[in-house]
């Protein structure tokens, strides 16, 4: 069986070797140690692309393999960076075509794809879960929302940084826009709303009776099921995995009702909702699977 090579390139660029769905060996990350993370914050284009290849030929041990799939956070278009606010210093950078040249000077003329990082998280919980024929898309909940789908396609795909509400007021999203999903959901935008609450403080004292808590979790759901109901809308029913740290604080009953509330064209209906805990690993094999699947096509 052929095998491949997957990179999530986030907080830590982790890298590992794939086969069959499943990672052949043990992980390479940089840097090693989780308290060093976000240490890629500042790192130059060229540098984070010399620290990908590196690990990448750790991680080869020698064999040959058929493609490297390379998940990465922002807008990526045809394997260029066109937007990465998480990593601003990458906006511009063909990371593509900068690691299939770096790869071409060792010797190693071997595709390599770069994809949005929810996309291949998409893709690897469909892999892991035997859901490879089927349309898949995720809410990624962290420091900002990811929005990914499999089969992968060419598009944007910023789902959270789709529209919600119309309240100008709604102005916490890191990208400066008003009313988007992140703005609600993500971790740096719950922050900025309760100054002096962690998140986890405001869901707790949504449940003791703070009506200003209480208040804020009834958006929280309700802006994710618009999300979702704006996405059934554009390319129908299906199953939606909702994963990240935040996906902690969901409660899936109510967001099926607020759901249900905003679907109601009966050919539209029928989606399911479900939580499910995911890491590194995830992410690696979905690259290395969509890197797989796209290389058989060509």
């Amino acid at each position: 069986m052929a095998r491949t090579i997957g990179v999530l390139a986030a907080a830590q660029i982790a890298v590992g070797l794939v086969e069959g769905g499943a990672i052949v060996g043990g992980l390479n990350l940089y840097p090693e140690s989780s308290t060093a993370a976000y240490v890629l914050d500042g790192m130059p284009a060229g540098n984070l692309a010399e620290c990908i290849l590196h690990q990448i030929e750790e991680a080869r041990q020698g064999e040959e393999v058929e493609a490297i799939g390379v998940g990465f956070p922002g807008i990526i278009r045809y394997g260029a960076v066109e937007e990465s606010p998480n990593l601003p210093q990458i906006k511009g950078f063909n990371l593509q075509q900068t690691l299939a040249a770096g790869l071409k000077q060792q010797g190693r003329a071997i595709p390599v794809r770069v994809f949005n990082d929810a996309d291949v998280i998409a893709a690897g919980i469909a892999a892991t879960r035997g859901d490879l024929h089927r349309f898949v898309r995720i809410w990624h909940l962290g420091h900002g929302v990811g929005y990914g789908r499999y089969p992968w396609t060419e598009g944007i795909w910023e789902g959270g940084h789709c529209v919600v509400t119309l309240s100008p007021k709604e102005k916490f999203c890191g990208c400066g826009g008003r009313g988007h999903l992140e703005g609600i959901m993500g971790i740096r935008s719950m922050r900025l709303r309760f100054l002096d609450m962690e998140p986890e403080e405001v869901f707790a004292s949504a449940k003791s009776g703070d009506r200003r808590c209480a208040e804020f979790v009834e958006l929280w759901h309700r802006a994710l099921a618009a999300a979702t109901a704006t996405s059934i809308a554009m390319e129908g029913p299906g199953k939606f995995f909702i994963t990240g740290p935040s996906s902690k604080f969901i409660e899936i009953g109510r967001l099926g009702i607020y759901l249900h509330e905003m679907v109601k064209m009966s050919p539209l209906q029928g989606s399911q909702l479900e939580v499910v805990p995911t890491g590194v690993e995830t992410g690696i094999i979905g690259a290395a699977v969509n890197a797989g699947l796209l290389a058989k096509a060509l």
